[in-house]
């Protein structure tokens, strides 16, 4: 992997070896955070680690070692954005997925819940300042609403977004 600025793609291949080695005992908590903490310090760094992590079946973002919530959090706002942006996606694919009777669901579900987990777990002035910008777009307003628009969510789609923000402060 190029050390200094990783393409999204070998960001994503990286994650996958990564997680599996964590999983595996192979590395520790402290070393995975590390080579994340290395990885997200770029936006296609930071995405392919999160394509990757919330999606694949590793517990790594279901346990969030201290050492890795410390490197997350450490890294601000790029972060913030990006998994408010997948807790969005997230939530509207499982309607998606649902009305299709699509066994996908599943995986958006997971996502979803990893997502909120998380953002309970990172600064909290920065996700709430983050998430009332989702939340306003949600409502028909703010900068927002082109993320939104961009990907056609339905009302459906839209109160399911809303709703998985409120899960957030709870």
């Amino acid at each position: 992997m190029n050390e200094q600025k990783p393409t999204f793609k070998e960001a994503m291949q990286a994650s996958m070896v990564w997680c599996k080695s964590w999983e595996n005992d192979e590395i520790s908590d402290e070393v995975i955070s590390d080579r994340i903490g290395e990885l997200i310090k770029t936006l296609e760094g930071a995405r392919g680690f999160f394509v990757v992590s919330l999606s694949i079946d590793c517990p790594l973002m279901d346990r969030f070692p201290d050492a890795l919530i410390f490197q997350l959090r450490s890294s601000g706002e790029i972060i913030v954005d990006l998994i408010v942006k997948n807790l969005a996606m997230s939530s509207a694919m499982i309607i998606t997925h649902r009305n299709n009777k699509d066994p996908q669901e599943i995986q958006s579900e997971r996502i979803k819940i990893r997502c909120i987990e998380l953002l309970k777990l990172l600064d909290s002035t920065k996700v709430k300042k983050r998430l009332d910008v989702l939340l306003e777009a949600t409502k028909g307003n703010g900068t927002d609403l082109k993320f939104l628009n961009k990907w056609g969510y339905n009302d459906e789609q839209i109160n399911a977004i809303s709703e998985s923000i409120y899960k957030v402060a709870t």
